[in-house]
């Protein structure tokens, strides 16, 4: 059962990746949802899964203490609808 916090959370991060859409800012975001939804999901699961390399790139900032790598993001974005912690 979700939390109020974490269903929050998860708001706040679909929040982003809309305004990264919007923005085209990385451009990166736009493409990948494009494509995803191109391939056959629906526009809410390509949200999910974008969310879902989004929330991994700020938890390997918090836990490297390092700035937001777009190029890794980029990366995973890429690799989309595998997610980063996907096994090979």
């Amino acid at each position: 059962m979700a939390t109020k916090e974490s269903n929050r959370a998860r708001e706040v991060i679909l929040e982003a990746v809309e305004n990264q859409i919007r923005k085209n800012d990385p451009l990166e975001a736009k493409l990948t949802l494009d494509r995803l939804i191109q391939s056959g999901l629906s526009r809410e699961e390509a949200l999910r899964l974008i969310a879902g390399v989004l929330a991994n790139e700020m938890f390997e900032v918090m836990k490297s203490k390092s700035h937001f790598d777009n190029a890794r993001y980029a990366a995973n974005l890429a690799r989309l609808p595998k997610l980063p912690w996907d096994k090979e």
